[in-house]
């Protein structure tokens, strides 16, 4: 038996032109999950990534911190859903930039009301697929990874993927998995254990490798 590592990306740009780009501290994030993998001789059959920079840029790092994470597989199935398209869907008006307490609290309530709406069917995202085909992409992954007989393997995707695959295994309503996606904190770690049955969660958004005094600072959620 072996254990799926999925991974959050590391703290990307949120508010900057182009947020798909990992910022120093995410990459730091990420190379120290790394070390703490290898630390604990946790080794990897697998590696998978999306198409997103900020996802292949984490995966990057944490083989640099490991040392001998195998070259990881792209799987688009993994990019994050585009929030953009959803908000536009739901609140076409322009937004104001999310640069203080209240307009980003405002920002994540209205992506909140969106999901909502697009995994009900309810909206038509410019450029997205339906939920329900999303979701299948992220499934089929899952289905990928249980064939990898007797070894690790480690995905690093984005909040909504991750979540969603949590939400799958557990069954939530669509309700909680938006809770679980809106908690999510930047290069956090899901485990999974992987049996020829099934896929059985072991624990979610966890920080081990940022759990010491010198690290506090470290924690991020963008």
């Amino acid at each position: 038996m072996g254990t799926l590592y999925l991974v959050r990306h590391g703290q990307a740009s949120f508010g900057a032109d182009d947020y798909d780009v990992l910022s120093e501290l995410g990459h730091r994030q990420c190379r120290q999950l790394g070390i703490w993998f290898r630390e604990r001789g946790i080794t990897f059959e697998a590696a998978f990534h999306g198409s997103l920079k900020r996802q292949r840029a984490s995966c990057e790092a944490i083989a640099e911190g490991h040392g001998a994470v195998p070259p990881a597989a792209l799987r688009p199935q993994l990019d994050e859903y585009d929030s953009l398209a959803l908000l536009k869907a739901t609140h076409p008006e322009p937004l104001p930039a999310a640069d203080t307490p209240e307009s980003y609290r405002q920002y994540f309530q209205l992506l909140r009301t969106a999901l909502g709406r697009w995994m009900a069917g309810e909206i038509a995202p410019a450029g997205m697929p339906s939920y329900a085909d999303w979701r299948a992409g992220i499934v089929g992954v899952l289905d990928e990874v249980q064939r990898v007989q007797g070894g690790n393997v480690l995905l690093v995707a984005s909040g909504g993927p991750i979540c969603t695959a949590v939400g799958h295994l557990l069954r939530t309503p669509h309700e909680v998995t938006i809770d679980l996606n809106l908690r999510i904190r930047n290069s956090a770690l899901t485990e999974v254990a992987i049996t020829p049955k099934r896929l059985m969660l072991v624990a979610f958004n966890h920080l081990p490798h940022l759990d010491h005094p010198e690290r506090r600072g470290w924690v991020t959620s963008t």
